[in-house]
């Protein structure tokens, strides 16, 4: 039996394991916060040592060496890079590319992910795996049959092409949308289902058609996800380089991830300015991510706080 002489080193005992667990618990968040900070740097490593290529110039580089002190730096090896590699007429190209790919998958894939969610038949589910699918198949497969249809396929002379999908942008923009829709559609489908179908059935009541019901009432509230989305479909599709060299030969149809060859020597190459360079290509996508940043990180978020 507890009596009242016991009850001050009783709450002594207490307070103390309340400061041995407080302690522990300061230790692991500040192991945490350790870990997380090592992590950040190791991941930024590579592009900090860019951004410090980039303002060097060759002669100090060869000289001294990249794991060097700077003897000087200078802001020169973008303006060459902008004008030796023209890249406002490659930056016009990837966004010829980019822009309508991203529109139309966007499109496409909320299209196909509404109907599985909104309206209940046989097929929906299967409907959805082979959309999703398409995702599991490495392109790197599918490189010689796709090279050797590409061939053959006509292209309408009104789009003032070649006479088939080889060579032109508009391939370029096709294999996009097949590889990335299925990816979006398995997003969007599955933010859609968190939303109430009591609200499409308030407005079929209403009296609003099916794109209607689509349109003013489940696209509003997908905003987040569509932000997510348009910001990872806008960094991917810009960034390829594996597509844009299989599929387009002409050196004035390239995107401008492959235009970085031309400042490639042929019996040398100037790293600093090619890492000028691919500071000057990452510009967009960073414009991008600070345009759609709230939605964006809504989106990562989407499925947290619903029911």
């Amino acid at each position: 039996m507890t009596t009242t002489l016991d009850r001050p080193f009783l709450s002594q005992a207490g307070t103390g394991q309340k400061h041995k667990k407080h302690a522990r618990l300061r230790a692991s968040r500040i192991a945490l916060h350790t870990f997380l900070v090592i992590v950040c740097l190791i991941w930024l490593a590579p592009l900090l040592w860019t951004v410090f290529a980039s303002l060097r110039t060759y002669d100090d580089t060869a000289t001294n060496g990249y794991f060097s002190w700077p003897h000087d730096l200078t802001l020169s090896n973008f303006g060459k890079a902008w004008s030796s590699a023209d890249l406002p007429t490659y930056f016009l190209n990837s966004l010829e590319i980019t822009i309508p790919a991203l529109i139309v998958i966007l499109l496409f894939s909320s299209f196909v992910a509404f109907g599985v969610t909104r309206f209940s038949f046989r097929f929906n589910l299967v409907l959805l795996m082979i959309f999703t699918a398409g995702n599991l198949l490495p392109q790197q497969v599918i490189i010689t049959p796709l090279y050797r249809l590409y061939r053959l396929i006509p292209v309408p002379e009104w789009l003032n092409y070649k006479e088939t999908l080889l060579d032109t942008q508009l391939g370029l923009i096709l294999i996009h949308i097949a590889f990335q829709t299925g990816f979006c559609t398995f997003v969007l489908s599955n933010y859609m289902r968190t939303i109430p179908t009591e609200l499409t059935e308030a407005a079929r009541v209403d009296g609003a058609g099916v794109f209607r019901q689509y349109w003013q009432v489940i696209m509003p509230l997908c905003r987040p996800a569509i932000g997510a989305l348009a910001t990872l479909e806008f960094t991917w599709i810009y960034n390829d380089f594996f597509w844009a060299i299989v599929l387009i030969q002409t050196g004035d149809k390239m995107p401008v991830t492959s235009a970085l060859s031309n400042l490639r020597g042929q019996f040398f190459t100037d790293y600093n300015l090619l890492a000028a360079g691919s500071l000057l290509v990452a510009v967009p996508c960073l414009v991008v991510f600070f345009a759609l940043q709230r939605q964006f990180v809504g989106g990562l978020t989407l499925g947290s706080t619903k029911g």
